[in-house]
């Protein structure tokens, strides 16, 4: 005998779990959502370090291109709902929005606890039943057709269910990779997962003497003849055992599978706003009166040129044409392309996004319904598809939540 009875149960609630909630009972459907934390929205309270940057301004074809070859499957969820709808839509349960840089959207509050406080409300007004501390075991399926879920006390019967339970980042967040193993257990095909969005660290030990300093607009490429053609761009961090910022949380999704692959990884870095070796000599010869250190004050922190001359073995209080020729060839080349090995990472527990998921080949599109099971549905980071920083992957979970919710059987 059955004992609930729902049109809807969404698992998880991430942005993607709520919205796709909040749409469904909109749309007069009965809709449980369940969370296994205690609270609603664990990992969307720490999005953007808390300051909740939910997307950004680019055309509904740039956005797309951003996420690489996979971002052609967003385009229905996208046209259905794009950065001027999200916009909307938190006007309309209460969330005012800005933009204070012209790019990366914000609530004014800056705080993601009023996001996850709106849509709360919101789940609440339109009657969706909500479950927290209530951690889903395994869904129920009879003849490729969803029929509900299993918890450790009872069952609970839908004839859809919307998996939006994330990744792998943010493990101490409830992060656990159940909805891999719920897509894996019904046939779907799970691609590799790697940690992305996530801090590096190298085997050179000289970046902790620069850890304070912030590098505006370096160039990272990596120097393998297989992947010469990845390179990212962005502000870049030196920590204590390596290096992280704006363009290192992009670029690792590309470096994590190659770290597996080959155990180390080497790395060139332009941190001189891509100017090339003939611009760097013929800056040091603008300046040809200051030493090393106060030519290239104007272009790099004090420490890392220090730690650049010192790498090559040049004194940096001599002036640049004082070294020797062989001397000057290598501190321009090292400046140029500064090496560093990326030898290992901080791992899933402090990676935002998974990069890998639920096979794209598997989902409908127009729909974020599966291919093989009727009623399941995927939003959000459960798939394969994952974008940059800057408001990217919230903007894709909340689309992919209101594409499903909507067209729902």
């Amino acid at each position: 005998m059955k004992n609930s009875e729902y049109d809807l149960i969404v698992i998880g609630s991430g942005a993607a779990g709520m919205i796709s909630a909040i749409i469904a009972a909109r749309e007069g459907k009965k809709v449980l959502l369940c969370e296994q934390k205690d609270k609603l929205g664990p990992k969307l309270k720490a999005t953007g370090g808390g300051k909740c940057n939910l997307t950004n301004t680019l055309s509904n074809e740039d956005f797309m291109n951003s996420f690489g070859k996979n971002g052609k499957f967003m385009s229905e969820a996208i046209l259905a709902f794009n950065h001027n709808d999200l916009i909307t839509f938190l006007k309309e349960i209460g969330v005012d929005t800005h933009i204070p840089d012209g790019f990366r959207v914000f609530p004014v509050t800056h705080n993601s606890l009023t996001i996850i406080e709106a849509l709360q409300k919101e789940l609440q007004r339109v009657n969706v039943e909500i479950k927290k501390s209530t951690k889903i075991n395994n869904l129920i399926c009879e003849n490729e057709t969803i029929k509900g879920v299993i918890t450790k006390d009872k069952n609970f019967y839908a004839s859809n269910i919307i998996v939006a339970t994330g990744g792998l980042g943010f493990s101490s967040l409830g992060a656990n990779g159940d909805g891999f193993e719920f897509a894996k257990s019904l046939g779907h095909k799970i691609t590799e997962l790697y940690p992305a969005m996530l801090p590096l660290i190298t085997k050179e030990k000289w970046v902790a003497n620069c850890k304070a300093d912030t590098i505006a607009k370096a160039e990272i490429r990596i120097d393998l003849k297989k992947a010469k053609k990845l390179r990212a761009c962005g502000d870049l961090i030196f920590t204590p055992k390596g290096i992280r910022g704006p363009v290192v949380l992009d670029f690792s999704r590309e470096i994590t599978p190659l770290l597996q692959k080959y155990e180390k990884v080497p790395l060139l870095v332009n941190m001189i706003k891509g100017k090339n070796e003939e611009e760097l000599f013929q800056y040091f010869k603008k300046f040809s009166t200051l030493n090393i250190e106060e030519t290239l004050s104007k272009l790099l922190p004090v420490s890392v040129i220090k730690e650049i001359c010192t790498l090559v073995g040049a004194d940096f209080k001599k002036k640049f044409k004082d070294l020797e020729g062989y001397t000057r060839e290598k501190l321009v080349k090292t400046i140029v392309w500064t090496p560093l090995t990326v030898i290992d990472h901080v791992g899933f527990e402090k990676a935002m996004i998974t990069r890998g998921g639920v096979s794209l080949k598997e989902i409908n599109p127009k729909t974020m319904q599966s291919k093989i099971i009727e009623g399941l549905y995927f939003c959000g980071e459960v798939m394969d598809l994952d974008g940059p920083c800057g408001g990217y992957n919230l903007q894709w979970s909340f689309a992919s939540g209101n594409l499903a919710g909507k067209l729902l059987k």
